[in-house]
């Protein structure tokens, strides 16, 4: 490069250079560099378009000449999609080596996907339900109580019957749905699971009780209150109460 016509300089001197000068000095002794050690003819990669111009099919990019391609392929870009190509090549191959001479994929013991087990179940399991109403006190002597107990003698080791509330509209059975009730599900495997239709009301929740018995009897009971409905004076239509 001329150092010798620059600003600053004497006649016959190196001169200054700066950053910029010494950074394009840099690139252009690596594209000379890459233009004779590289051969563009087998570059996978490099296309030339009806344009004239190059393209490169790697990063997708578009290039005026050779020596601005031969500059972007040493660029950051450029290097990771080569890393990554390779990096999928070698997933390839070692997919390729793990076939079997049938063509069947032998995939590790750890990868390999667990179908699930379709279960036997043996029908439904023995229950009774209790109506009542609480007399314990006073307060509370309206209040009605279900109760349910059911029977699962063959139900497998270290389980434990679940519940859980469904509504009207996530049940497929009963059409059309009526929101003025609502459905109890009880599950135990190898049984089929139980759904007990009760009113759509309020439940207390401090007098939900649920007790597994997993001795041999093998009994699961579960008690519910519904919440007390609000009083209504009959004479004017207002919430009854002590004033």
């Amino acid at each position: 490069m001329d150092r010798q016509n620059r600003a600053g300089s004497k006649f016959g001197g190196g001169g200054i250079s700066s950053q910029q000068n010494a950074e394009r000095e840099r690139k252009d002794r690596l594209k000379r560099l890459a233009l004779e050690s590289i051969d563009l003819a087998k570059d996978p990669y490099l296309i030339r378009n009806h344009l004239g111009s190059y393209e490169c099919k790697l990063c997708l990019t578009l290039h005026t000449n050779e020596a601005n391609y031969l500059a972007h392929t040493q660029g950051k870009k450029h290097q990771q999609g080569l890393a990554r190509r390779a990096h999928l090549e070698k997933i390839k191959a070692e997919r390729d080596a793990a076939l079997q001479p049938g063509g069947v994929l032998l995939a590790p013991q750890s990868k390999r996907l667990q179908r699930p087990t379709k279960k036997v179940r043996i029908g439904r399991p023995a229950y009774q339900v209790f109506k009542s109403r609480d007399t314990t006190t006073p307060d509370s002597s309206s209040q009605r109580c279900l109760t349910f107990e059911l029977s699962f003698p063959e139900i497998e080791a270290a389980l434990q019957p679940r519940h859980r509330f469904m509504s009207a509209f996530e049940q497929k059975v009963d059409t059309p749905p009526d929101r003025k009730y609502q459905y109890l599900l009880i599950a135990a495997d190898p049984y089929e699971t139980v759904a007990f239709k009760i009113p759509n009301e309020p439940i207390d929740k401090e007098r939900f009780v649920t007790h597994w018995d997993g001795g041999d009897a093998k009994r699961f009971t579960l008690t519910l209150y519904f919440m007390d409905p609000p009083k209504v004076d009959d004479k004017n239509g207002e919430e009854g109460g002590t004033q």
